[in-house]
C-alpha cells in the first residue's frame, strides 16, 4: 500500500496519510507513453475546420474571357484560374481530422503513470474539507493560500457548483470531477488536490 499526503483545511499535513493501492499510485513512470497520450489529447482538441476553394468550387468562370487568337493577349480559358484575382487555390486547405487513436489500456496505463509520479514528487494531496459556503472567490483564494497551493487542480467526486463558481476567476486554479480528468491538466499544474471520494473512484477506474 502507498500513503498519499493528507492535508487539513488550515494547510497542516496530517500525521497519517490515506492508504491507496500500489498498482494505481506506485507504478513505474513511462515517459514515452505519457508523452504519446498527451500529444493525442492535444491533437484531438484541434478543430481542423479550415477550408479553401479550388478552381472548380469558385463561383463563375463558365465562359472564356476572350477569344483564343487575335487579341494580342495571353490565351486563357477561365477567369477563375489560380493566376487571377478571385480565382481558386492551387492546393486548397481542406477539413482534416487530427485525432490519434489511443487504446483504452494505453490511456489507463498513462494515467496510472502520471498519478504515481505525482505521488512520488509529493504533488498529489488529499483534502476532504476543501469547500466553500457560497460562491465566493475570496473565500476559496484564502483557503488555497493556507494550503500553499496557488497553481492547483482540484479533483472532486462530483463538481460542486459553489466551488466551480468560486474558482473560475482565479488564475491557474481549475476544478473538475473524476469523469472530466485529462492527462494534460494533471501534468500542467504544480499541485493536484483530491477528495477521498475522488481517490476511491480513481482506484476503481484504474485497477
Amino acid at each position: 500500500m502507498v500513503e498519499l499526503t493528507v492535508v487539513k483545511e488550515d494547510g497542516k499535513k496530517s500525521e497519517s496519510g490515506l492508504k491507496v493501492s500500489e498498482a494505481t499510485f506506485s507504478a513505474d513512470y513511462n515517459e514515452p507513453l505519457v508523452h504519446q497520450v498527451i500529444v493525442a489529447y492535444q491533437a484531438g482538441a484541434r478543430a481542423g475546420t479550415r477550408s479553401q476553394k479550388n478552381r472548380s468550387a469558385v463561383r463563375g468562370g463558365g465562359g472564356k474571357p476572350w477569344r483564343q487568337k487575335g487579341t494580342g493577349r495571353a490565351r486563357v480559358g477561365t477567369n477563375r484560374s489560380p493566376l487571377w484575382r478571385g480565382g481558386g487555390k492551387v492546393f486548397p486547405a481542406t477539413n482534416k481530422d487530427f485525432s490519434q487513436k489511443v487504446n483504452r489500456k494505453m490511456y489507463r496505463a498513462a494515467m496510472r503513470s502520471i498519478f504515481s509520479e505525482l505521488t512520488r514528487q509529493d504533488r498529489l494531496w488529499v483534502c476532504d474539507d476543501l469547500s466553500v459556503s457560497a460562491p465566493k472567490t475570496k473565500e476559496l483564494a484564502n483557503k488555497l493560500k493556507q494550503l500553499g497551493a496557488q497553481d492547483v487542480l482540484i479533483v472532486q467526486e462530483s463538481v460542486d457548483d459553489h466551488m466551480l463558481l468560486s474558482a473560475r476567476n482565479l488564475h491557474r486554479v481549475n476544478i473538475c470531477s473524476v469523469s472530466q480528468l485529462d492527462p494534460l491538466s494533471l501534468v500542467g499544474h504544480e499541485r493536484v488536490v483530491m477528495t477521498s471520494g475522488a481517490v476511491k473512484k480513481i482506484e476503481e477506474w484504474l485497477q
